[in-house]
């Protein structure tokens, strides 16, 4: 299939539209939102998973239904050790053994070691929780990692959209938008748009199943980095299924990290999150502002998509573009690939070869 050419069959419409990846990690929820001896609900891909920090501080996650009538585990009592369903006390480990099962007489079956509640692989990463949906297995991908500022984030802003995961990630890495969606004196406008030229290039395996727009002088309408980061940055983004996205924006003083990455709630709805990283004194008093413009941008993504739910909801005839939709064409072949290699039993192969694109914005 031609990368570059404009297609009126976008791939949304062969099949893999809205299905989400399984073998991956997905993005949770901000460390610090978690304490020691504390338990939260959470839906990922469709499922209820309960997400918990342990009196030693270690982060795991369950399956949050108890295998006995159902109850979610998360509405129980937790002490640090152990989850205690509220319907009949079924009492359950971090690592999913049954502990006690009250009702039962040392005579009757089933007894405490035969049952066990789901585990999914839980890990802290960078000041993120990330959770692994898929099967068990020996050795898992590696978290996605971002350049190194400190493991803490300095700030975590998410937004529920009402979309099915395809229409949260494209809009990560539509590159024509921002001058309409985002509009603004401060990051840029019509008047902005002119030609650009990226190269791009796979991610190396180790990194995952994407690809990267290779290390760049930022564009002469990206005003916001040139006040915070004081001057042009030299900008690297890269993009990995099943949807995380990563920008690292330096200066020789100053260095700015942005991951966005979207969880699927359920097939048509999406929790997009995005965690901010920088070493620029300035942003660090300037907090609350920074998260009241992120949380603005973020909705200002949120209200185009809904537009164009909106608009889909009606079946019109739709295309991609050369070569401002390229990206989003490489998004949907890679997540054929994927599911591909998951159901043949292999390790999936990266089909892009490295490019430079041009588009105006």
């Amino acid at each position: 299939m031609d990368d570059t050419r404009s297609d009126s069959t976008p791939d949304y419409r062969l099949g893999v539209g809205g299905l989400m990846l399984r073998e991956a990690w997905y993005y949770a929820l901000p460390a610090s939102g978690l304490a020691r001896a504390r338990t939260l609900h959470k839906t990922l891909l469709g499922e209820p998973v309960l997400v918990g920090r342990d009196a030693s501080g270690k982060v795991f996650a369950l399956r949050d239904t108890c295998p006995h009538r159902g109850t979610l585990l998360s509405k129980g009592k937790f002490d640090g050790r152990e989850v205690e369903c509220p319907y009949h006390g079924w009492r359950f480990a971090t690592d999913g053994r049954c502990t006690a099962m009250p009702s039962q007489t040392g005579a009757q079956r089933p007894q405490p070691g035969d049952i066990r509640a789901d585990v999914f692989p839980a890990t802290e990463h960078q000041g993120n929780i990330w959770i692994y949906m898929g099967a068990k297995r020996a050795t898992l991908p590696p978290v996605p990692s971002v350049p190194v500022l400190g493991d803490q984030q300095q700030m975590h802003v998410s937004m529920i959209f009402d979309c099915n995961i395809d229409l949260a990630v494209i809009g990560l890495m539509d590159p024509a938008h921002g001058a309409f969606v985002h509009k603004s004196s401060l990051w840029r406008n019509e008047a902005s748009i002119h030609e650009k030229h990226k190269a791009f290039s796979p991610l190396p395996e180790n990194e995952g199943l994407g690809w990267r727009m290779d290390r760049h002088t930022a564009s002469s309408n990206s005003r916001a980095y040139r006040i915070f980061l004081g001057g042009a940055p030299e900008t690297e983004i890269s993009y990995r299924l099943p949807s995380v996205r990563i920008e690292h924006a330096r200066t020789p003083r100053y260095n700015y990290v942005g991951l966005t990455a979207c969880t699927p709630i359920t097939a048509d709805r999406t929790e997009v999150h995005h965690v901010m990283y920088w070493d620029v004194p300035m942003l660090s008093l300037l907090k609350p502002v920074v998260r009241r413009l992120t949380a603005g941008f973020l909705d200002q993504d949120r209200r185009a998509v809904m537009s164009m739910v909106e608009g889909l909801a009606f079946n019109p005839q739709t295309m991609l573009v050369q070569d401002a939709d390229t990206q989003t064409r490489w998004y949907y072949r890679l997540k054929r690939e994927a599911l591909a290699a998951q159901a043949e039993g292999r390790a999936p192969q990266n089909p892009i070869a490295p490019v430079t694109l041009s588009w105006r914005s």
